[in-house]
């Protein structure tokens, strides 16, 4: 059966829009920010830092789904409340995980709905994000294959909300050595199969803050339309995923080189 979400029924690059933002239309988009809101000053100490360096979207999840029922689950609707506050002093479009679909309304002030790899395949989820407007950004599962992947996309698509943006976060594989084994493959094999904007999660595919960089160049270079970053102002003492996260000042480091890449790899591809 041929998917709506397939090159094969459209041929032209979805795009994805939010406010100025635009993800899927050729150029880098770039998301950054807390793995989880810990307190407002931390949210809006990051936050404010990434506004100077013009970052597109912020991201800061308010619930968070842990392997362990002793880890720290995020500030829930509190934390969304200051996700709200944080947007409305920086003027920045947000993006934050929903774990359940109950608590959509207390989402009213996000701009992009995060279903993360833990719900990849919660249908129930997926069915009543494509029943409502906002954009959904769909995280591949750990264990997942590509074409499970775009399975579960279609979900919403099928549903009527076309503003998908698929993100590749890193696979469980027989390597140790790293929290996932970061899948750059599935980048290029992802914009030849399907027409949604497609971005990478180099810290969570990698769990080490100091691959960041590396997988994320290399993310640019394989065709992503987009990178989605942990950043933390004291990554030591973070309270979710420090290992991970890089501080503002590497983040900075980080934007000046992978827009260098866009650059790079534009032009490559003006020339073919």
């Amino acid at each position: 059966m041929r998917l709506l979400v397939s090159r094969d029924y459209k041929k032209d690059d979805t795009v994805v829009k939010i406010g100025n933002v635009s993800i899927g239309d050729g150029s880098l988009s770039i998301i950054a920010g807390p793995c989880t809101i810990e307190s407002f000053d931390q949210l809006n100490d990051v936050a404010s830092g990434l506004a100077k360096m013009n970052v597109d979207i912020l991201r800061a999840g308010a619930f968070k789904p842990r392997t362990s029922s002793y880890s720290f689950q995020g500030m829930g609707a509190e934390g969304l409340e200051m996700l709200s506050e944080v947007k409305s002093r920086l003027g920045l479009p947000t993006v934050s995980e929903i774990v359940d679909i109950a608590d959509l309304s207390l989402f009213n002030d996000v701009d992009i709905l995060q279903v993360g790899a833990k719900n990849m395949q919660n249908y129930s989820l997926l069915k009543a994000l494509g029943m409502q407007e906002k954009p959904v950004l769909l995280k591949r599962g750990w264990s997942n294959t590509i074409d499970e992947f775009l399975e579960s996309a279609e979900y919403i698509y099928r549903e009527g909300n076309h503003n998908i943006i698929l993100c590749e976060r890193g696979i469980r594989t027989f390597e140790p050595s790293a929290r996932n084994s970061f899948d750059i493959n599935a980048i290029p094999l992802l914009k030849k199969k399907t027409h949604l904007p497609v971005i990478g999660d180099p810290s969570h595919g990698t769990g080490i803050s100091e691959l960041v960089m590396p997988v994320s160049l290399a993310i640019v270079a394989a065709g992503a339309d987009g990178l989605m970053i942990e950043v933390h102002e004291n990554p030591e003492c973070a309270l979710c995923d420090g290992r991970q996260s890089i501080t503002l000042k590497e983040y900075e480091i980080l934007e000046n080189r992978v827009k260098l890449y866009e650059k790079i790899r534009n032009f490559d591809n003006s020339s073919i």
